[in-house]
């Protein structure tokens, strides 16, 4: 489901930037350019397990761009044979441009694992020992070092309750209550 939204969503954006006549998003860095720099991000809360499950879906050129720029090498996510490597990349990145606090406490993000499609790279942590949510509060500037024009999407669910929130470079903050 997450990757039908996250097509759809790019779908929407894309033809708000042709119909309003907008000049398409410039890139910061030599990446290939395209019209759209989006991530969506979504954190669900599972009571059951008192964890915060978290995806991050970011365009995998996008991702690749701020990697190679941190790293100062070239990464290729879709090589099998630096996997173990480049999941250290996306770690450390997403959980330096992704920070959440829950109820107050800054809650740590723990690695699960990426996976790439065609167009997109999934990354997956979880935040563990939550039994409970009230509020989240959340830090998300996840490819603003690379992109002024980056969007990032966050859907938020807790207790069957979903919210949703865009944040456009520069802002990076965002609360759910609930």
């Amino acid at each position: 489901m997450a990757g039908s939204l996250f097509k759809w969503l790019s779908a929407v954006v894309l033809t708000m930037f042709l119909v309003s006549g907008a000049p398409a998003p410039r890139a910061l860095s030599p990446a290939p350019a395209h019209p759209l720099y989006i991530t969506v991000t979504e954190i669900s809360h599972n009571a059951k397990d008192k964890i915060l499950e978290v995806s991050c879906k970011i365009f995998t050129n996008d991702l690749e761009t701020v990697l190679e720029k941190g790293a100062k090498t070239k990464v290729d996510l879709s090589n099998a044979a630096n996997k173990a490597a480049t999941d250290k990349l996306i770690d450390e990145y997403v959980e330096k441009h992704l920070r959440l606090k829950v109820d107050g406490r800054i809650a740590g993000l723990h690695f699960v694992g990426s996976e790439k499609e065609a167009d997109g790279t999934w990354s997956y942590f979880q935040v563990n020992d939550v039994p409970a949510v009230k509020r989240i509060d959340v830090v998300n500037d996840l490819l603003y070092d690379a992109f002024n024009q980056q969007i990032n999407i966050m859907h938020v669910t807790v207790g069957g309750q979903r919210k949703s929130t865009r944040l456009d470079y520069p802002d990076a903050g965002a609360s759910f209550q609930f």
